[in-house]
């Protein structure tokens, strides 16, 4: 008779590891589901271990860990602009954009959930996240552009350009993620240069810019 194979040992889980496996479930959970679809029991479920534990490490419960999860999934999104300085500007967009749509495609009801608001467990601080993501992508993409004090028109115009990317990944998938992501990353960009085009009619500053670039 073969003997039994050993039994793993069991390994605890430091404080960090263990906060950092709940994290990855609830955010697993947050990707497919809208928050207020996604229950501690269900954490608890996917993370493979009791609900008190998860009160344990979340004693606010479900707002503490949606929260924290938001930001976990802020800093991923915060990285998707984090380009190197190299190469044409359309260049380093479209490699940006290609983080991001792989972002939103992996997380497609959270996502949704996410910009759309109105869930039941957005709070101004969930809001204050959020935008704390575009106004980071913002200075990203002004730091492409060589511009370290922007004026109105253009700040605007890339904040502007920042929610037409949002918006157009929301349709995106409402629209069963068509046209493919690639068309979709290439349009984004091509969209960038045609409103600083328009923006430069009106702005010195932004035509300067556009003049340098082309």
């Amino acid at each position: 008779m073969s003997p039994a194979a050993p039994t793993p040992a069991y390994r605890r889980l430091s404080v960090e590891e263990r906060r950092a496996q709940l994290l990855e479930a609830a955010l697993s959970l947050f990707a497919h589901r809208a928050p207020e679809e996604v229950s501690l029991d269900d954490v608890a479920e996917a993370a493979g271990v009791s609900r008190p534990l998860v009160y344990r490490y979340f004693p606010g419960g479900k707002q503490q860990l949606y929260e924290a999860a938001l930001r976990s999934a802020a800093e991923e999104l915060r990285h998707c602009f984090d380009e190197p300085h190299e190469g044409p500007l359309p260049a380093r967009l479209a490699r940006a954009l290609d983080r991001y749509l792989t972002f939103v495609d992996s997380h497609d009801a959270g996502f949704t959930a996410l910009l759309q608001g109105g869930s039941v467990v957005e709070t101004s601080r969930t809001s204050a996240i959020v935008d704390g993501v575009r106004r980071a992508a913002a200075e990203h993409i002004l730091s492409h552009l060589g511009v370290s004090d922007p004026g109105p028109r253009l700040r605007m115009t890339v904040r502007m350009w920042i929610t037409a990317v949002e918006a157009a990944s929301l349709i995106w998938l409402d629209e069963d993620k068509q046209p493919p992501a690639e068309e979709l990353r290439d349009w984004l960009v091509e969209q960038f240069t045609a409103v600083l085009t328009v923006t430069a009619a009106r702005d010195e500053q932004t035509a300067a810019l556009l003049h340098a670039l082309t």
